[in-house]
C-alpha cells in the first residue's frame, strides 16, 4: 500500500494517467487566469458527476476524471462559445494526428481544412 510521508496526503496516489493530473491543472488554471470562477468550476463539475451517477457511472477515478472533462468542455462552451461542432472536430484532429505518428515520435496537430 502507498504510504506518504506527508499524514495529511491521500492514502493512494491520486492519479491513475498523466491526463487526470493535467485535467484539474487546466481547471486551475483557468479558474486563477478568470475565464470562470471557483463557483461556477464547483456548480459545473457537481453537475457532471450527477448526471454520471444518474447514468448509474460507477464511482471510480475514471468517473470523477470524465466528469472533470465534461464540466470543462461545459464550461468551454459556455463561457468561450466553443461549439459542440468545434470541439467534436478539434477531438477529431487530434486522434487523426495521433493515429498518424510514429511511436516515440512528438504528435503534431496540422490545421484543419
Amino acid at each position: 500500500m502507498f504510504q506518504p510521508d506527508d499524514p495529511l496526503a491521500p492514502p493512494q496516489p491520486v492519479f491513475d494517467e498523466p491526463w487526470q493530473a493535467q485535467a484539474l491543472a487546466l481547471a486551475d488554471s483557468l479558474v486563477n487566469a478568470g475565464h470562470f470562477s471557483a463557483q461556477d468550476w464547483a456548480r459545473t463539475l457537481g453537475a457532471a458527476l450527477a448526471a454520471a451517477e444518474a447514468r448509474g457511472a460507477a464511482d471510480t477515478l475514471e468517473t470523477y476524471y470524465l466528469a472533470v472533462v465534461d464540466a470543462l468542455e461545459r464550461l468551454s462552451a459556455q463561457q468561450a462559445g466553443i461549439s459542440r461542432q468545434d470541439m467534436d472536430q478539434r477531438r477529431a484532429d487530434w486522434e487523426a494526428a495521433y493515429n498518424r505518428t510514429p511511436h516515440g515520435q512528438p504528435v503534431k496537430l496540422e490545421p484543419s481544412a
